[in-house]
C-alpha cells in the first residue's frame, strides 16, 4: 500500500487510536490527571523510543495531587509531566493557559537571525509570493544562485507560484532553500515543494499507527510516496542546497527528510529540531484538550527522525550570535561557496 500524502493517513490513525476501549473519569483534580496519563501511556507513540518510564513518572507526579488542587495548580502538574517527554507536539491547552513544550529548540543555539539576511544578504530588495521570498545572489566567484526563503509551511505553496519562482532561476547554477526556523505547518506545502526536485515517484519515508494500548502496538510501516509535479509546471534539476537549525521541525522536518534522500540536495547547518510524529488531540473531562504525537515517522531507511535530522556529511555549519550581529551568516556563506565547487 503507498499513500501519496500524509493527509492521506490521518483518518487511518485516528480511527486506530479512538477504537481502543472507552474509558470515564471523574471531573476533579485526580480524575482529569488520571484521564491524561492514561491517554498519553495508551496513544503516545514514543515513550519507549525515549526511554520514558512512564508509570514512575506518573506515580510522582499523582502524588502532588490532593483534593484541595486548584485547576491552575493541576494545570501546571500536568504541564511538568508532560514536559518529560521532550516533545514539541505535546501541548496541553485550557481556557486560562496552554503548554508547549520550548526546550527543543531553546536549549540550542539559533544560527539564524533574519535581520542579517535581510539587511547584509538580500538588501531589503527580494520578491515575495506565497510566503515564500526568493532572490538571485552571488557567490565568492561570481556566479549566480537561486535562494528562497521559507519561513513556513503554514501557508499553501501555489503550484503557479512556485513555477514562477523556479523559472526565474533559470541561469542559476544551483538553487539555496533557506528553511531556517520553520516551525512547520501543512504537509502538503512540504510536499508542493519537494515534488519540484523529483523525476519519478519516491518513497520519501514510513510511517505507522497505533493499534493497540502496548507501547509497541504498530502496525507495519506504510511507505509515503511522492510523485513529480503536475505536468507543465517547472521543475528543478540542477544542485539543491537546503539550510536548517534547530528550529526546523515538524512539517519543515518532514521536508528536510524527504531532501535529504536525493542525490542532488546537500543539508547545510546545524540538525534539525524534530517532531516527526503525526499528531493527536483527546479531550479530558473538565474540556482541556491535549494534543500529542500518535504515530510515528521514519525516513526510507527506516531511521527515526523525531529527534533531528543530521546536515550532509562535511556539512555541519553554525552561525554564531556574534558572527549574526556583525552582519555575517556562516551558514548562508558556507552554501554559497559551496556552489561554486559543483
Amino acid at each position: 500500500m503507498k499513500l501519496s500524502l500524509y493527509t492521506s493517513l490521518l483518518p487511518l490513525c485516528l480511527g486506530l487510536v479512538a477504537c481502543h476501549p472507552y474509558e470515564e473519569w471523574n471531573d476533579d483534580a485526580l480524575g482529569n490527571f488520571d484521564a491524561l496519563s492514561s491517554i498519553i501511556d495508551k496513544h503516545y507513540c514514543y515513550l519507549d523510543e525515549k526511554g520514558v518510564d512512564w508509570p514512575s513518572v506518573v506515580a510522582e507526579y499523582r502524588s502532588r495531587i490532593t483534593p484541595a488542587t486548584t485547576q491552575r495548580e493541576l494545570f501546571d502538574i500536568c504541564a511538568e509531566m508532560l514536559a518529560t517527554l521532550r516533545d514539541g507536539h505535546v501541548n496541553l491547552s485550557s481556557g486560562f493557559d496552554t503548554f508547549y513544550y520550548r526546550n527543543w529548540w531553546s536549549d540550542y543555539p539559533q544560527d539564524f537571525n533574519l535581520r542579517t539576511l535581510q539587511e547584509h544578504y538580500l538588501g531589503f530588495d527580494y520578491s515575495s509570493t506565497s510566503g515564500l521570498s526568493y532572490k538571485t545572489l552571488t557567490t565568492p566567484s561570481g556566479r549566480k544562485a537561486g535562494y528562497i526563503y521559507c519561513p513556513s509551511f503554514s501557508v499553501s505553496i501555489g503550484e503557479t507560484n512556485l513555477s514562477y519562482v523556479l523559472a526565474s532561476f533559470t541561469d542559476c547554477r544551483g538553487l539555496i532553500i533557506d528553511i531556517r526556523d520553520n516551525g512547520g505547518g501543512l504537509l502538503t506545502s512540504a510536499e508542493t515543494l519537494v515534488r519540484r526536485f523529483i523525476a519519478e515517484p519516491c518513497t520519501v519515508g514510513y510511517i505507522r499507527h497505533k493499534t493497540g494500548p502496548g507501547h509497541n502496538d504498530f502496525s507495519a510501516p506504510y511507505p509515503v510516496t511522492y510523485s513529480p509535479a503536475p505536468a507543465g509546471q517547472v521543475s528543478w534539476s540542477k544542485p539543491v542546497v537546503v539550510l536548517t537549525n534547530r528550529s526546523c521541525y515538524s512539517a519543515a522536518n518532514d521536508f528536510v527528510m524527504a531532501m535529504k534522500a536525493l542525490p542532488q540536495v546537500k543539508i547545510i547547518g546545524a540538525r534539525t529540531g524534530g517532531g516527526a510524529g503525526l499528531p493527536f488531540s483527546a479531550g479530558l473531562p473538565n474540556g482541556w484538550n491535549v494534543r500529542f504525537s500518535a504515530c510515528p515517522m521514519t525516513d526510507a531507511a527506516g531511521h527515526s527522525v523525531e529527534g533531528g535530522i543530521d546536515p550532509s556529511e562535511g556539512c555541519e555549519v553554525h552561525s554564531p550570535a556574534e558572527e549574526l550581529a556583525a552582519g555575517r551568516d556562516n551558514i548562508l556563506d558556507f552554501a554559497l561557496t559551496y556552489m561554486d565547487t559543483i
